[in-house]
C-alpha cells in the first residue's frame, strides 16, 4: 500500500509538472505566433487581394527564367522519373535483337596467356571479331571503341580492319567523338556537311555549314561509316536521354546508335528525333557474350553449358568492360553501367520501338503557368472551400498511379509531376495568405488585438442571410447562395471593421442545410454611436460590393439583415457579468425574427439608445 501511495504521489507530481509546463509553453508560443502573425495581418490588410495576381506574375516570371536557364523544374521531374522507373512492379523484357559483345577481363587474359599480347589489341584481332560476327549472320555492328591512329608496327592489320569497314558498306559503324568547340577554328575542323553521315535538318541547308572538330577513326572507310559516341547527362550528372545527333547549323551529325538503327530499320536519319529516353531496367539486362568466345569459336570465357545469345539477324554493340577500361555511366537504375551497354540500350530503344514517350519539354512549364494563374484567380475571387485541399492530395496520388501505370504498361511518362508540385507550392502560399485574411476577419487574436470589454464597451451584432426569389429553381438558388457567401467573405477578407462569426454549424453537418444561411457580423466601439457608425459604413459598403458587378445579387434575391446593440461592460456588478451579457446579445441576434433588406443606405440604430440587447430590426425599402 505504501508503495502504491508513493507511486500515485509521484505520478501526481509529474502530471502537475507537465500540465504547468504545457500551459507555460502554450502561452509562450501564443506570444511567438502573435509576433509574426499580426505583422502579416497588417500587410494583408494593405495588400488585400493584390497578393494573388502578384504571386501569379512572380511565379510565371520564375517559370520563364527557369526555362531559359538551369531548368530546375525539369531536374525535379527527373528525380520523380528515377524513383518510378526503379520501383515499378513489372519491367519490360530485354531486347531480343541487340547483343552486347564485351571485351572483358577474361578475353584480354585469354590472349595474353597465349603470348599474343594484352590490351590494346591489334587491329587484326578487332578485324577477326568483326569477321566472326559476319560469319554468324549479324545484321549490323556498332563498335564502341576509338581507333584514332594507325599502327607503325602492323600497318597490314590497320588496312585489314579498314577493309572490313569498306566491305560492310554501312553494316559496321565505328566510334567518333565531337571535340571541344574551341578547336572548331583550327585546321582539324571540317564543315558540318562533310561530317560522317551528315544529313540536312532544313529543306535548304546552308552549305558547307559551320566548321566542327571531330575525332575520327584512322581509315577512310571507317571514317565514312563513323558515328558519335558522345552522351549528354542531365544537370544532376545522370544519363537518362541518349542524343541521336549533334546539330551544327542546318546539319545533323548522327550518333553511332542512330546510324546502326537507321541501317537496320532502313529509315532516313532525319526521320528520328534529336534524342531518345531509354526504358531503363534494373533486373533484366541485355544478353552479353565475350569477345574471346566469338574469335575462338568456342566458350573460353564461360562454362560450356552457358547459353550463347542468338547472333543471326541480331545487332551487336562491341565495347570494353574490362577493369580499368570500362567507361561506366551513371543511369537511373545503375550508377556504373558500362558505356557499351548504354549504346546498346539506345539502339534497342530505336529498333524495338521501346523508347519512353515524353511530351514536349515545354509542356510542364506551360501547364505550371496556366495552373498557377488559375489558382491565383480562384483565390482572388474569394477563398475556395476546404474540399480543394483533399482534391489536391487525391490528384497527386492519381498522378503517381498513372506514372507507374504509364511506364509499366505503355512506355509513356507524362512529365507533369514537378509542375503539379510547383503549383502546390503556390497553392500553399495562397492558402496561407487566405488564412491570414480569414484569421483577421474571424477575430483570431493571433492576427489582431484581443477583445477588451473595458475599452470596447458596446457591440453591434448583425445577422445576415440571403433569401433567393421563389422564381429560381433549386439549382440556381443554391448557386446564388454560394455566390453570396463568396462575395461576403471576399468583402470581409479585403479589410473591414467587422468580425465574422461563421461556423455556428459545421459545413456538411446534418444540421447545416437548415442553418447554413447564418452569418453574424460584430462591430465594437467605445460607445453606442461609434459601434453603430462602423456597422453602417460596412453594411453600406457591403451592399455596393454585392451589387457592383454585372451579375447583381439583387437580381436573384435579397440579403436580409437584423441588427441589435448591446452594452457589454456597464461598470455594474451583477449576476450575469460580461460573459452572460455577451451570450444574451448573441442569442438575440440569432433568435429575433424581424429583418429588413440590405440597401445602399442602412439607417440602423439611429433612435434613442435602447437597453443592452434591445433590437433594431426596422424595415427599410431597398433602393
Amino acid at each position: 500500500m505504501a508503495r502504491r501511495r508513493r507511486t500515485r504521489t509521484l505520478l501526481t507530481v509529474i502530471d502537475a509538472w507537465m500540465a504547468a509546463s504545457a500551459h507555460a509553453f502554450i502561452e509562450f508560443w501564443g506570444r511567438v505566433e502573435r509576433s509574426y502573425k499580426r505583422p502579416l495581418a497588417w500587410i494583408a490588410l494593405r495588400m488585400r487581394f493584390a497578393f494573388y495576381p502578384l504571386l501569379a506574375l512572380g511565379a510565371v516570371a520564375w517559370l520563364v527564367y527557369d526555362w531559359t536557364g538551369a531548368r530546375s523544374l525539369a531536374a525535379a521531374e527527373d528525380a520523380v522519373f528515377d524513383q518510378v522507373i526503379k520501383s515499378r512492379p513489372i519491367e519490360p523484357a530485354a531486347s531480343k535483337r541487340v547483343v552486347v559483345v564485351e571485351i572483358d577481363d577474361c578475353s584480354i587474359a585469354w590472349f595474353a596467356s597465349r603470348g599474343e599480347g594484352g590490351w590494346p589489341w591489334s587491329r587484326g584481332r578487332h578485324a577477326d571479331l568483326l569477321d566472326a560476327l559476319d560469319r554468324a549472320g549479324i545484321a549490323a555492328v556498332g563498335y564502341d571503341v576509338m581507333f584514332d591512329d594507325t599502327s607503325s608496327k602492323d600497318p597490314i592489320a590497320d588496312a585489314t580492319l579498314d577493309a572490313m569497314a569498306a566491305g560492310g558498306e554501312g553494316r559496321f559503324v565505328f566510334g567518333a567523338s565531337r571535340q571541344h568547340s574551341d578547336f572548331d577554328t583550327t585546321s582539324i575542323a571540317i564543315p558540318a556537311s562533310r561530317a560522317p553521315g551528315a544529313f540536312p535538318l532544313e529543306a535548304n541547308p546552308e552549305r558547307p555549314g559551320p566548321r566542327m572538330a571531330l575525332q575520327l577513326p584512322y581509315g577512310a572507310a571507317m571514317q565514312r561509316y563513323a558515328g558519335l559516341l558522345d552522351i549528354t547527362r542531365s544537370v544532376d550528372g545522370v544519363l537518362r536521354d541518349m542524343p541521336l545527333y549533334e546539330r551544327a547549323g542546318d546539319w545533323g551529325v548522327p550518333s553511332l546508335a542512330l546510324r546502326v538503327a537507321a541501317y537496320d530499320m532502313k529509315q532516313p536519319l532525319a526521320s528520328f528525333p534529336a534524342s531518345v529516353r531509354i526504358n531503363w531496367r534494373s533486373d533484366t539486362r541485355l544478353p552479353y557474350v565475350s569477345a574471346a568466345n566469338l574469335i575462338e569459336g568456342k566458350p573460353v570465357c564461360r562454362s560450356e553449358d552457358a547459353s550463347t545469345p542468338t547472333l543471326k539477324n541480331s545487332i551487336a554493340i562491341i565495347g570494353y568492360t574490362a577493369s580499368g577500361l570500362n567507361d561506366a555511366k551513371p543511369t537511373p537504375v545503375n550508377p556504373l553501367m558500362p558505356g557499351v551497354e548504354v549504346q546498346a540500350e539506345a539502339v534497342a530503344a530505336l529498333v524495338d520501338h521501346s523508347a519512353i514517350w515524353l511530351p514536349p519539354a515545354s509542356l510542364k512549364y506551360i501547364l505550371a503557368g496556366i495552373l498557377v494563374v488559375l489558382t491565383a484567380f480562384a483565390f482572388w475571387r474569394g477563398e475556395p472551400a476546404t474540399d480543394i485541399d483533399s482534391i489536391f492530395v487525391a490528384t497527386n496520388l492519381l498522378l503517381i498511379v498513372l506514372a507507374y501505370a504509364g511506364l509499366t504498361f505503355f512506355g509513356a511518362f507524362f512529365d507533369i509531376y514537378a509542375s503539379i508540385g510547383f503549383v502546390s507550392l503556390c497553392f500553399g502560399l495562397c492558402r496561407t495568405y487566405a488564412g491570414v485574411q480569414r484569421g483577421r476577419a474571424t477575430g483570431n487574436n493571433d492576427f489582431l488585438r484581443e477583445f477588451d470589454p473595458e475599452q470596447d464597451r458596446w457591440l453591434v451584432f448583425a445577422r445576415l442571410r440571403f433569401v433567393p426569389y421563389p422564381s429560381l429553381d433549386e439549382h440556381a438558388a443554391a448557386r446564388r447562395r454560394r455566390e453570396y457567401h463568396r462575395r461576403l467573405r471576399r468583402f470581409l477578407y479585403a479589410g473591414s471593421e467587422a468580425v465574422m462569426l461563421e461556423g455556428v454549424v459545421e459545413r456538411k453537418s446534418w444540421l447545416h442545410e437548415t442553418l447554413d444561411d447564418l452569418m453574424v457580423l460584430v462591430w465594437r466601439g467605445e460607445d453606442r454611436e461609434a459601434a453603430a457608425a462602423r456597422s453602417r459604413r460596412d453594411l453600406d459598403a457591403l451592399y455596393r460590393h454585392l451589387n457592383e458587378a454585372d451579375d447583381r445579387l439583387d437580381d436573384d434575391g435579397t440579403v436580409k439583415v437584423c441588427v441589435i446593440a448591446a452594452e457589454i461592460d456597464d461598470d455594474i456588478e451583477g449576476a450575469y457579468g460580461e460573459r452572460m451579457r455577451l451570450r444574451e446579445a448573441l442569442g438575440h441576434a440569432l433568435d429575433l425574427s424581424g429583418e429588413w433588406p440590405l440597401s445602399a443606405e442602412n439607417p440602423l440604430l439611429q433612435g434613442s439608445e435602447p437597453q443592452a440587447g434591445a433590437s433594431a430590426c426596422e424595415s427599410t425599402e431597398s433602393s
